[in-house]
């Protein structure tokens, strides 16, 4: 078994859309990015990089690469799970909390469990996305962006990981 903790933040700007969890939120501003700059996604790569000990997201998908422009992140967490699996292991749970003041997310948040639960061929009950506000403080309180916290557990496969 084991642990990865992961993090993304990206600015809020006019003229793009809200990606989060891989559904597109209804909002007027959306998150700057060389890709879809999609937060939750971001921190969840990261952290299962983190626990394959296997670097960081812009180590694999660097913003200078043309390749990743405006790419989904639903593909790029794609990529990275393949990797996750070409050694050895699968994603046992998934925790994150997004923070940001506007949009509120409720109605979003059970698209976004399913679409990773889908990604990663989970059951229901091993992926958790909560909303939290930052009670105005900061750049996320002051609505400049969104922030994304994630740990993720893998356990090798019964295949023996290494």
């Amino acid at each position: 078994m084991r642990v990865g903790f992961g993090y993304d933040s990206h600015c809020l700007a006019e003229g793009r859309k809200l990606v989060l969890g891989g559904v597109v939120i209804p909002f007027e501003k959306g998150l700057l990015g060389h890709s879809d700059a999609d937060v939750l996604l971001h921190s969840i790569g990261d952290a299962i990089l983190g626990a394959l000990a296997a670097g960081d997201l812009g180590s694999h998908f660097p913003d200078s690469d043309p390749r990743w422009k405006d790419a989904s992140s639903m593909d790029i967490l794609g990529r990275i799970r393949d990797l996750m699996l070409s050694k050895g292991f699968e994603v046992n749970n998934i925790d994150t909390t997004l923070i940001l003041e506007l949009p509120k997310l409720k109605d979003n948040i059970p698209f976004m469990v399913r679409n990773i639960e889908k990604l990663f061929g989970l059951e229901q009950g091993r992926v958790s996305i909560k909303a939290k506000t930052n009670e105005k403080m900061g750049f996320t309180g002051r609505g400049e962006g969104i922030a994304a916290y994630c740990v993720v557990t893998i356990a090798g496969k019964a295949t023996g990981a290494k």
